[in-house]
């Protein structure tokens, strides 16, 4: 891998015997030797399936098992994003369309530093909310019909740039957002499938109606109802979210979020690669398909490759900008360990004159 080609971060390891001078190195090339341990654990801990009664339960459970988790966590479990700008800087822009038409944001580099992990390596609960569930799927959709005439009342008039956050959580992304973009004509969305974070967010003394609106709902329900009309957004955030999912609604989920996008709006995306530690570190026993597991708090978490995520979004009738990997190692130099992480970041924009994406 060339300097050039180095879109993550500023410090590389050149010499192995470095590894332990610094707490984190960008953009890590995987030795044969690495690549075929994680194929072999992997191949190991997806051995056995639970069963399909199991799995459903799981899936109907899932509003439940996010409801506890932040139940328990409250604001606590997640940083803020503070990393979000410099991954994608077209938040804090002016014109995000424009920004989001201009060609050559795909060739230039973003700059993070080596601290954009979602969460500290220690544990594997590391993800958003947004999970489905067949069993509260009438709950959500309800939810985001009531909240459809408030929001837009809020948000119409002068507001012209707005942004929608899918599985917003406790507002880690959100409140950052907020501080960080002072356009008078930003209004941002926010969702979850936990009615319990969506309650911490709005509890928040940075919760300001006039800028922002929280909202529950399950994106997996391609027949929600949003607070918003289609073709109106500027940008879609989907970070640590979609792979909270069912791997079989993913397609339809897309595409019904593609509707909402303004013609060369932006859908911003990154979440968990294949390969990555929180994969390996998973036991027997916790495979509920190719790639996709169950935590031991009930949450699930699927591990994405770059081309399954292309033709996901490039069949929802977007265009791309940015699908690349980001592979960090990070140390723990106290205990002379190395841990591989790998994510995956993507920008799609919706074409000019696309057609509207149509839910399966």
């Amino acid at each position: 891998m060339s300097r050039e080609d180095k879109l993550f971060g500023t410090r590389y390891l050149e010499k192995a015997s470095d590894v332990f001078e610094h707490n984190a190195w960008d953009d890590v090339v995987w030795s044969d030797e690495l690549q075929q341990e994680a194929a072999a654990k992997v191949a190991k801990n997806s051995q056995n399936l639970l069963d399909e009664g199991k799995q459903a339960e799981y899936e109907a459970d899932a509003n439940l098992m996010w409801d506890k988790f932040y139940g328990i966590h409250q604001n606590r479990f997640f940083k803020d994003r503070q990393w979000l700008f410099k991954e994608f800087p077209e938040l804090i822009g002016g014109d995000m369309t424009a920004a989001a038409g201009t060609p050559a944001a795909s060739s230039t580099p973003t700059t993070a530093s080596s601290g954009s992990a979602e969460s500290p390596v220690a544990t594997v609960g590391e993800a958003s909310c947004g999970e489905d569930a067949g069993a509260a799927t009438s709950t959500a959709a309800t939810a985001c019909g009531e909240a459809r005439s408030s929001a837009a009342a809020t948000a119409v008039g002068p507001v012209r740039h707005r942004i929608l956050e899918i599985g917003c959580g406790v507002g880690n992304t959100v409140f950052p957002l907020l501080r960080s973009n002072n356009d008078p004509e930003l209004f941002v969305y926010c969702c979850d499938f936990s009615s319990t974070a969506i309650d911490i967010v709005k509890a928040q003394q940075e919760y300001d109606t006039s800028r922002c609106h929280a909202f529950v709902c399950d994106v997996s329900d391609t027949g929600a109802d949003y607070p918003m009309e289609d073709g109106s957004l500027d940008v879609v955030i989907l970070i640590f979210v979609l792979s909270a999912l069912q791997p079989s609604k993913m397609e339809g989920t897309i595409k019904r979020l593609v509707r909402l996008l303004k013609p060369g709006g932006l859908l911003l995306f990154r979440d968990y690669g294949h390969y990555d530690l929180a994969q390996l570190r998973f036991k027997p026993g916790h495979c509920l398909g190719e790639n996709f597991y169950v935590r031991g708090d009930g949450t699930r978490c699927y591990f994405f490759e770059q081309d399954e995520l292309h033709e996901l979004f490039t069949g929802a009738g977007l265009e791309r900008v940015q699908n690349a990997v980001d592979r960090r190692l990070q140390v723990n130099r106290g205990r002379q360990l190395t841990m591989y992480r790998i994510w995956i970041q993507c920008k799609y924009r919706k074409a000019a004159s696309a057609p509207s994406s149509e839910a399966s």
